[in-house]
């Protein structure tokens, strides 16, 4: 049985989430728990988190083996952008774009 977890509005850009997200793609998920923990990137511990989300959900229902569940699907879409202004040089200013992130976890049973 399918279950999922979504974060929303992160504030991580998603071309960036989704090189942390493309390694964990269709492991067990205590493996990628795992692999995440250890890894220097700031997408891992938020994708830590989603995925910690998605098992803690599956544990809600009872048929649910969680030692054998498996990450099916992570996409990791665009959120909205925040707009910002720097100022430069002579009076200039250029735009700033701190880009978000929407974090969706599928797990299934293997």
């Amino acid at each position: 049985m399918e279950t999922r977890a979504v974060g929303k509005y992160i504030r991580i850009s998603p071309q960036k989430a989704r090189l942390v997200a493309d390694v964990v793609r269709g492991m067990n998920v205590d493996k990628a728990i795992t692999t995440l923990k250890f890894m220097p990137k700031k997408g891992a511990g938020i994708l830590r988190q989603v995925i910690e989300s998605a098992v803690a959900n599956a544990t809600q229902d009872d048929q649910v083996d969680v030692d054998s569940l498996y990450i099916k699907k992570i996409a990791v879409d665009g959120g909205p952008s925040l707009k910002r202004i720097r100022p430069r040089a002579m009076g200039r200013a250029t735009k700033v774009i701190k880009r978000t992130s929407h974090i969706t976890v599928i797990l299934d049973e293997a």
